[in-house]
């Protein structure tokens, strides 16, 4: 049988100085669409001269911009990539091993974002390997037009992980890496309503931007990255403290685009989850371990996405393993937002004393829980407790 067809969707405007980079990585794929927004520069004739079919649409913003690039694509697959972004040799290679034997019923894969930052590549400063959807069958997503910010799609089976990345120019310069800063501070602080308390107004700008920059600093590790990766991580959480100021100044007077739901509204975006409901089980080795993978598959079996995040090294069935080098804490964090990324946790339960305490530890974002659930809960109950515990929310 021969390969599926590939086609690789860009938006741009004014992107002369990185567009021809991006378009030559993938020049694997069978066709390539861009579509701009409106370039002064000689960002068209690039993407013309490089081979790409170019469409010509006014800015409607992101997510309606990519949504003109799908709607045009003519391949199985799509891959979505930007103008400062690069497919490193060895994604290229698992792209096309994919498109060579595509595993039934597959509708997305992800992969690595790994981003430069003044020169340097960053690690866990930037959560690297932080996943991202960006590869689909071609009218399986489409992208939520009543976002400015934030509008890519979210997984509704688990995805394929592919080996290597997608590489990202994040900043070449402090001007620039500042002025990113400022313009999605701006776009999203259109879509939240300022905090209605002194109280919430200093969680908002003082005291969560400050969690964040001690947990990334010191729970991911992102002082490892040296300047480069604590100058990411400060710009980051000042980004979420500059949002309520800008809220605030402007009175929560939003301007949603066409179609948003109630915007503006409260708290940062986060994801709208699709598809089934996705448990995960936390649990050391041997009958810790064989509890939660039998509790998993009979969930399964009821249409339910399952994890099991456990010390064993070898899974030996369906469920999906993310082994952990030990049942720690810090291990279980990073494990759980890998699994998070992957596709949005409903519901972690821990199956063993030491889970319950390493469970404990792991912040409440990434251990949502649904009371009543547990393993010794028959299957089919368990899973009709989820759905409907889900449908509450």
């Amino acid at each position: 049988m021969s390969p599926e067809r590939i086609s690789a969707c860009m938006i741009v405007q004014d992107e002369q100085q990185r567009i021809g980079a991006a378009l030559l990585s993938v020049a694997f794929c069978d066709e390539t669409i861009v579509v701009d927004g409106g370039s002064r520069d000689e960002t068209v004739a690039l993407a013309k001269a490089a081979g790409a079919r170019v469409i010509e649409n006014p800015w409607p913003g992101f997510a309606a911009q990519r949504n003109v690039a799908l709607d045009a694509a003519s391949g199985d697959w799509v891959i979505e990539i930007d103008a400062d972004e690069r497919v490193s040799p060895q994604l290229r290679a698992s792209i096309q091993a994919l498109l060579e034997r595509p595993p039934a019923g597959a509708g997305m894969a992800v992969c690595a974002l790994r981003h430069r930052f003044l020169g340097g590549l960053l690690g866990p400063s930037a959560k690297y390997p932080a996943y991202r959807a960006r590869i689909f069958r071609r009218g399986a997503y489409r992208h939520d037009e009543s976002r400015t910010v934030h509008e890519g799609v979210e997984p509704r089976e688990r995805p394929i992980v592919l080996h290597g990345d997608f590489e990202h120019e994040l900043a070449d310069t402090l001007r620039e890496a500042f002025a990113d800063t400022w313009r999605y501070a701006h776009l999203e602080s259109l879509h939240v309503c300022p905090p209605r308390t002194l109280r919430a107004g200093l969680i908002g700008i003082v005291l969560r931007p400050a969690a964040k920059l001690v947990y990334r600093t010191f729970v991911d590790g992102g002082w490892r990255d040296g300047w480069r990766g604590m100058l990411k991580i400060a710009l980051d959480a000042g980004s979420d403290a500059l949002v309520w100021v800008l809220s605030i100044a402007r009175g929560g007077q939003g301007e949603a685009p066409a179609g948003a739901e109630g915007a503006p509204r409260e708290g940062h975006f986060g994801r709208r989850p699709v598809g089934p409901a996705k448990v995960v089980a936390l649990s050391g080795s041997g009958k810790a371990a064989e509890a939660a993978k039998e509790w998993l598959s009979g969930l399964q079996a009821q249409g339910l996405d399952v994890a099991l995040v456990s010390s064993v090294r070898a899974n030996g069935g369906d469920v999906p393993l993310r082994s952990v080098e030990r049942l720690s804490p810090l291990h279980a964090i990073r494990a759980l937002e890998i699994e998070m990324q992957l596709r949005t946790i409903d519901a972690v339960v821990s199956v063993g004393g030491r889970a319950r305490l390493t469970r404990k530890l792991v912040p409440r974002t990434l251990r949502p829980e649904i009371e009543g659930l547990d393993v010794s809960l028959d299957p089919r109950a368990a899973a009709e407790l989820v759905r409907a515990a889900i449908v509450r929310r």
